[in-house]
């Protein structure tokens, strides 16, 4: 029987970057670049104003006039007009590139206005001096420079990334194409959402459980359901392997007489990696690669067994298909938890432990186990945010022990 390292370690192996696609812009938020983007201009283009106010030359104020005539005024979007009186002034909005002749920009906060009664000219006052030239002026160039790399292949594109792709008139974008997922539910007793159950059946929820985990973490998904019979997985199951990316399967993995999918996935060339792993819950986990590279999760049937595995297996194998850059996207690893009470777990075996996380005045953040039945009691998950990864190597935990906690909201 495998350990958990050595499983993540043989998922880890099948990792590969999904191909490119290219899309528009808009339709690309969320998504993981897959060219290098540079700007196509300086940034800014213009040495652009940064405040309201006037625009002045700083040597005439150094000269000591303080009183200025406005020349014109000057909105951001119109063509500059050159400010021909170097003693005079220019009413100025931001966003407006500086016009030629000036070199600084005084806030209307910092001015007082008159008009001469007799000839209608306006007249600004400068109350407080600038520091110096330049003042309140965004200079050409002081962002980036044209050429510079402004979004690297790899980035993840959130709202920021695509503001500065619209920007240098990046239309369409490549990006990696999202990871086509075939979810499988398995099993003669579980019928349609909408039925209603004999007592000798269940509802399909492991299906709904895991689209709706592998769509959150970026995925593209269809629901497939198929009984417990040989000829329907012989017959079925090929065109999910050429089909879609992953097949995630729910149920049939043990050992029990209708637990055909590991005979049935091998006598279809899909290759078996492992087969059972030294955890608690989840341990008939089987996992192999079909001849075409789609992977294959074939998870025990117990919701909460379905659920773990899950999230300790695919939800990183769908990330790294996805190549984000480090932190770009949620943690696809755990994060250090410390307990808050003694724990104790006899079986040599690792220990998927329901926990709700919560932080500490101090900082620290705290695992609280909480009450499950076994993985069967599917309603442990709603009190529950993530699970401990208790090793192997110990039965007691002691409160105050750091251990990796695995998020799952």
């Amino acid at each position: 029987m495998l350990s958990v390292e050595e499983a993540t370690r043989r998922v880890a192996a099948t990792i590969q970057p999904l191909p490119a696609e290219f899309l528009a812009l808009p339709l690309a938020a969320g998504r993981i670049l897959r060219e290098d983007l540079h700007a196509d201009r300086d940034f800014p283009p213009f040495n652009r104003v940064a405040m309201d106010g006037i625009a002045v030359r700083f040597e005439t104020l150094a000269a000591g006039l303080t009183e200025l005539p406005i020349e014109r005024t000057q909105f951001a979007g119109q063509a500059p007009t050159p400010q021909l009186d170097p003693q005079a002034a220019t009413e100025i909005m931001t966003g407006a590139m500086l016009p030629e002749g000036t070199d600084t920009v005084i806030r209307y906060e910092d001015l007082a206005f008159r008009t001469d009664e007799t000839t209608g000219q306006r007249f600004a006052t400068v109350q407080v001096l600038p520091p110096h030239a330049g003042h309140n002026v965004h200079r050409r160039a002081a962002d980036r420079r044209q050429g510079d790399l402004l979004l690297p292949a790899g980035t993840y594109l959130g709202a920021a990334e695509l503001a500065v792709a619209a920007t240098i008139g990046a239309t369409t974008v490549a990006v990696t194409r999202l990871p086509r997922v075939a979810v499988v539910s398995t099993g003669d007793e579980l019928v349609s959402i909408a039925d209603r159950p004999l007592p000798h059946q269940i509802r399909r929820s492991n299906a709904l459980m895991l689209q709706a985990a592998a769509e959150q973490t970026g995925a593209i998904t269809q629901a497939f359901h198929f009984n417990d019979d040989v000829a329907v997985l012989q017959q079925s199951l090929p065109a999910l392997l050429t089909e879609f990316d992953a097949v995630i399967l729910s149920g049939g993995v043990s050992k029990g007489k209708a637990d055909f999918l590991p005979e049935v996935l091998r006598e279809l060339g899909v290759k078996q990696i492992f087969h059972e792993v030294q955890q608690r819950p989840g341990k008939p986990f089987w996992f192999g690669q079909s001849a075409g590279g789609a992977v294959v999760f074939a998870l025990p049937g117990n919701p909460v067994s379905t659920f773990v595995n899950f999230y300790r297996y695919a939800r990183p194998w769908l990330l790294g298909v996805l190549q984000p850059t480090a932190a770009a996207l949620p943690e696809a690893g755990p994060v250090p938890a410390v307990l808050s009470t003694d724990v104790s777990f006899r079986p040599k075996l690792t220990h998927f432990l329901l926990v709700r996380l919560e932080h500490a005045s101090n900082g620290q953040l705290l695992a609280y186990p909480e009450r499950a039945g076994g993985s069967g009691d599917l309603a442990s998950l709603l009190a529950s945010n993530a699970f401990l990864e208790l090793p192997p190597e110990q039965e007691l935990f002691a409160a105050g022990t750091v251990l990796p906690a695995w998020r799952f909201r």
